[in-house]
């Protein structure tokens, strides 16, 4: 699927901090996408999943905010979010984890 995304929609609220992630994350990227603000999101996915960010990616879905950031890096390699060192990549993960359990959740 690497950069082959037709539809990209990102399904949040503007002031949330987790959909800030994942917005980042697609700016960072280049990826066209669609914001949709959870006022207008379908039933299937409040249905299904109920937490905000849900990333749809050519109708799929996907959400937890740390998932969506990692599924967008491996998605569209370019630029790299990650360093290329599995050492200081799993460093980024902790932190990333760190900040999401302690700062943003709490």
């Amino acid at each position: 699927m690497q950069g082959e995304a037709k539809e990209v929609k990102l399904h949040g609220y503007w002031a949330n901090s987790d959909c800030a992630m994942a917005r980042h994350a697609l700016k960072l990227k280049g990826v066209a996408y669609v914001e949709a603000d959870i006022d207008i999101k379908s039933e299937e996915i409040v249905g299904n999943l109920g937490k905000i960010p849900v990333l749809e990616v050519d109708g799929r879905s996907i959400t937890n905010p740390l998932i969506i950031f990692e599924f967008i890096e491996e998605t569209w390699a370019d630029p790299p979010l990650f360093p290329k060192d599995p050492y200081l990549r799993s460093r980024v993960r902790f932190w990333a984890d760190f900040f999401y359990k302690k700062v943003v959740v709490s």
